[in-house]
């Protein structure tokens, strides 16, 4: 399968490469200058990405390649519908492993992409704080300033995430400098994402000894356990009106799965190849099941109208590759497909006015393993 992440909802970026490590990290750049993409005048004397959507691609207009060169995922919009913040490992910006980065304005070409992380340690799960001045994510920094290893390979070549301990979950302004941190429990904090409403945050925590989700308040306050079964529960984000969310999960369900399941996460590891989508309230009420497709369907988000649910999967695949993005009414009906590429497409969102899409992918990137931040305005 193609890429691979940092982040577990989605880790690191692309969906199935392996990493390389190194131990040290190389000097910096706050601001890095912008790759160089492949652009073309348009008739008005704008510039626009040569991408295009595929025939098959109806819900996709005016597609824009932003971001050119290593991995580069996660991709979440700004309350304002204007800015994206997501993480990168972009070796021509000097960094050794994910760091996150924004784009200030995506209607208008970046002449610099501001990095808002340390620059040490492995970042994952970035997203905008209300008001837009401030970002949320997780990053190791604490734990050592050096990329942490990824996990030694396997006999059985099995495909594996790692949960690293050294995840906490931190708030930056636009400058890098860290101005709270909202986790300090021992074990793997991370996937953080907030609510439309601005009031709560929700993330996946190792606290209690299994993968679960939480949610706190803006502020970090008045934690709560919102999932308690059996599994990896991750990857979840609120609904628009802030009172459901949508996540995706393992359930080991033989005895088997399950001592296999138990072993690889005292190791912190995971397997990430069999997930399914789920709906729970914010009080973890009314928790149900909404895809039984099998393989991987996952980084699913809420369409603009909370009633359908778009996410990627490879469920439709017999090798497990391509992921595409597909889309599902919440009562698991009205399955059907909405991205056609013939590589990787994933980690989806809707700008918050309702207008556009971001995703990222493995499409037109010259036969590389590149992973690139694109944007299209969506027709529903």
């Amino acid at each position: 399968m193609e890429k691979k992440l940092a982040c577990l909802f989605s880790l690191g970026i692309a969906f199935f490469t392996q990493q390389t490590g190194q131990a040290q990290v190389p000097e910096l750049s706050a601001s890095p200058p912008l790759p160089t993409l492949q652009m073309e005048a348009a008739t008005d004397g704008e510039q626009k990405s040569k991408s295009q959507p595929l025939d098959k691609e109806v819900n996709f207009k005016n597609m824009v390649q932003l971001t050119a060169g290593g991995d580069n995922a996660e991709a979440y919009w700004s309350f304002d519908s204007k800015k994206l913040v997501f993480q990168s490992n972009n070796p021509d910006w000097g960094v050794a492993c994910d760091q996150i980065f924004v784009l200030p304005n995506v209607n208008e070409p970046p002449s610099e992409v501001p990095m808002v992380s340390t620059g040490k340690g492995r970042t994952t799960c970035a997203y905008f704080m209300p008001g837009d001045k401030t970002v949320i994510y997780a990053s190791t920094h604490l734990a050592g300033d050096s990329c942490p290893p990824p996990p030694p390979a396997r006999n059985d070549r099995k495909y594996l995430w790692p949960i690293d301990p050294g995840y906490d979950i931190f708030v930056a302004d636009m400058q890098g400098k860290i101005v709270k941190q909202l986790t300090n429990s021992p074990g793997y904090d991370a996937e953080a994402t907030v609510s439309p409403k601005g009031d709560k945050i929700v993330f996946t925590s190792t606290r209690n000894g299994d993968l679960d989700l939480y949610i706190m308040d803006i502020d970090g306050k008045n934690v709560k356990q919102i999932t308690n079964q059996l599994g990896y529960d991750g990857g979840a984000f609120f609904s628009p009106d802030g009172k459901k969310l949508i996540f995706r999960a393992s359930r080991p369900n033989t005895p088997e799965a399950i001592k296999e399941y138990k072993d690889l996460l005292k190791e912190g590891l995971v397997a990430p190849t069999e997930m399914e989508l789920f709906v729970v309230d914010v009080d973890g009420k009314n928790l149900r099941q909404i895809t039984n497709l099998g393989k991987a369907n996952w980084a699913p988000y809420f369409h603009p109208d909370g009633k359908r649910i778009i996410f990627s999967s490879n469920h439709h695949t017999e090798r497990g590759f391509p992921f595409n993005l597909f889309m599902i009414g919440i009562d698991g009906k009205g399955l059907r497909q909405v991205s056609f590429d013939s590589t990787f497409d994933s980690f989806p969102m809707f700008s918050p006015d309702g207008k556009k899409l971001s995703f990222s992918s493995n499409r037109d990137n010259g036969g590389t393993r590149d992973t690139n931040v694109f944007v299209v305005d969506w027709v529903d």
